[in-house]
């Protein structure tokens, strides 16, 4: 039988399973800090609101639920992206890698909410400025998680 083609790396695939794990603790660690902040746990509403063009007081707590896991979950496969694309583009210098990736990912996650989700919201204008406050808040506190995590995977796989 004629040898096959060979076997490729398993390293970036797994680095994506990582990336989804370790997204998975991040949104649980978000989920304790949410309910601590005024409007901490708004956010998903904000989003369940957008997509069913209702208030977020009004929005499904089921929607809200669902949008928050999936978009937290999704959330660690793009950092394992950006850190895969920052690393073609910079080079293998890891911590300046990871800086650089977790900084662009936090603007992403932040500016994302802030100015897409946000501004289509049904939110009052007075409740804006602390929603926007408290999801920096909550996305940091995700980043801050996450990061550590995928890169302690990254050297695992």
């Amino acid at each position: 039988m004629p040898p096959g083609p060979p076997a490729q790396s398993l390293t970036v695939p797994l680095l994506f399973v990582v990336g989804v794990v370790a997204a998975v603790v991040a949104t649980l660690v978000m989920d304790q800090v949410m309910p601590r902040l005024p409007e901490g746990g708004t956010p998903p509403f904000v989003a369940a609101g957008v997509l069913t063009e209702r208030h977020p007081d009004d929005a499904p707590s089921r929607l809200a639920s669902v949008v928050h896991y999936i978009a937290g979950w999704l959330t660690g496969p793009l950092f394992v992206w950006l850190l895969l694309a920052t690393q073609g583009v910079l080079g293998s210098t890891e911590v300046l890698v990871t800086v650089v990736a977790a900084v662009v990912l936090y603007v992403l996650m932040v500016g994302f909410f802030a100015v897409v989700v946000l501004p289509r919201s049904r939110v009052e204008d007075g409740r804006v400025g602390t929603i926007r406050r408290d999801w920096a808040i909550d996305a940091a506190a995700y980043v801050v998680v996450l990061v550590p995590l995928v890169a302690a995977g990254a050297e695992l796989v």
